[in-house]
């Protein structure tokens, strides 16, 4: 894709690969600027036209904008901060080394390090650290002519035009009025006879996965944040509620795979550090497997007298496990995306039950036939496995049902109740439902 613009920067053709630049979309640029070479990434940007660059630098990943920042003058970097949206020079000062961030606040004004600061004071994650103040306000009194003009006026800067906040002489949020609202009424009406009062707004230190929830309910673009006293203190747009999502999801996918969360892309992320985020776990679950082992030690006998059993515990072991990540799979999911309340724990395990029951009656019954017919094994060994294979099924469904719910209730992440957890947790079960059955069965 970027061939042409490679080979013009290797040739030192700088001014033909900058007419090729900027006919380029921004996010693709910055995307562009990240497959360059880190010696070359500088003189490329500062080829960049003075109109796109801030939007270009926004877009970068934070290496890039390190590297961009200890390189470039005071006067480059003002113009960059003049140009970026106050949440993005937040998001970037939040993710900086303190020497960089020193350099930035250097060429900010008071005012705008006073914000920053600010922002910065919210907690991690929360509604008030993802919000901008970039947003249009409008008073009561005005007129629809007056509104538009204020728009004209103030807007270029703005986030967002599309929805302006009605706010009264405290700042206190009164209403909401969308701008198509506005081009289509008319001139001499007034704002308070034409905005919307039914207003669903977002708490500062509302959590961000509870947010983007509000945003899913209600379909929104954007929405209001405010304080404790229903001040208008800052907007949240739908492109934040994106990253949201996405770092939500990446979040979840490491606690399903019993990993520490890291926002760190995985080719950037350094092995030792990669390997720091997945020994706890791992541990965890090696140490946990020991009871695996006791169970078997203390069924020794059982095994010594009828050896064809130690080939069924794999097939019992991963039946199990798989059953029961299924189950956790979708309460998980279902948790995550509000369909499952803490409240529906009683349905959630009578549905677990049931589907368990059909799943553990058919795997159980595959399994006869392969055992008896296929394997020739005598019919107390098979009809010993397939019971204990539909008691595995059933608990491992209940049980993978359950616990994310109960971990929610605990005020912990489902997540971590996903695949490995409760993979070691069927397995002990597993175990000890199949030698208990094999012992009172083969009567050893």
């Amino acid at each position: 894709m970027y061939e042409k613009l490679f080979d013009l920067i290797n040739q030192g053709k700088f001014t033909a690969a900058r007419n090729e630049i900027v006919e380029m979309n921004v996010v693709d640029i910055a995307q562009f600027l990240e497959e360059i070479p880190v010696e070359k990434l500088l003189v490329i940007f500062r080829l960049l036209p003075k109109e796109i660059v801030a939007d270009v630098f926004s877009y970068m990943p934070i290496e890039d904008k390190q590297h961009i920042i200890e390189a470039i003058t005071d006067k480059e970097i003002r113009h960059i901060i003049d140009e970026l949206f106050l949440d993005d020079t937040v998001d970037m000062v939040e993710e900086m080394p303190a020497n960089v961030v020193k350099k930035v606040l250097k060429n900010t004004t008071k005012e705008e390090r006073d914000l920053i600061n600010r922002f910065l004071k919210y907690p991690e994650y929360s509604a008030g650290s993802m919000m901008t103040i970039e947003y249009v306000d409008l008073k009561e009194d005005m007129s629809v002519a007056e509104a538009l003009e204020h728009i004209k006026r103030t807007g270029v800067d703005k986030e967002t035009i599309n929805t302006c906040y009605v706010i009264d002489k405290g700042r206190k949020l009164q209403g909401i009025v969308s701008l198509r609202r506005l081009i289509l009424s008319d001139s001499s009406k007034r704002i308070k006879d034409i905005m919307n009062t039914k207003i669903i707004s977002i708490p500062t230190h509302l959590d961000q996965e509870d947010t983007a929830m509000l945003f899913k309910k209600y379909d929104l673009t954007a929405m209001p944040v405010v304080d404790t006293e229903s001040r208008l203190v800052g907007i949240i747009t739908i492109d934040d509620v994106v990253d949201i999502i996405e770092q939500e999801n990446t979040e979840d996918f490491h606690k399903m795979a019993a990993m520490e969360p890291s926002d760190e892309e995985y080719l950037k992320s350094g092995i030792f550090n990669l390997a720091k985020k997945r020994i706890a776990w791992l541990l965890v679950l090696m140490i946990s497997a020991t009871f695996t082992g006791a169970i078997i030690r203390n069924y020794e006998d059982i095994l010594q007298s009828v050896v064809i059993l130690a080939a069924f515990i794999p097939r019992l072991m991963d039946t199990g496990g798989n059953a029961g990540s299924q189950s956790a799979t979708l309460v998980i999911r279902g948790l995550a995306l509000d369909e499952i309340k803490l409240k529906d724990t009683l349905k959630v395990l009578s549905k677990e039950f049931k589907v368990s029951l059909v799943v553990g009656v058919a795997l159980a019954s595959v399994n006869f036939i392969m055992i008896y017919f296929f394997e020739r094994t005598d019919i107390r060994i098979a009809f010993t496995v397939c019971i204990s294979l539909f008691l595995t099924v059933v608990l491992a469904k209940v049980v993978g049902g359950t616990l994310p719910i109960m971990a929610k209730k605990m005020n912990l992440d489902p997540a971590i109740m996903a695949g490995p957890l409760i993979t070691t947790i069927v397995d002990a079960v597993a175990l000890m439902a199949f030698f208990s059955l094999s012992s009172w069965i083969l009567g050893i």
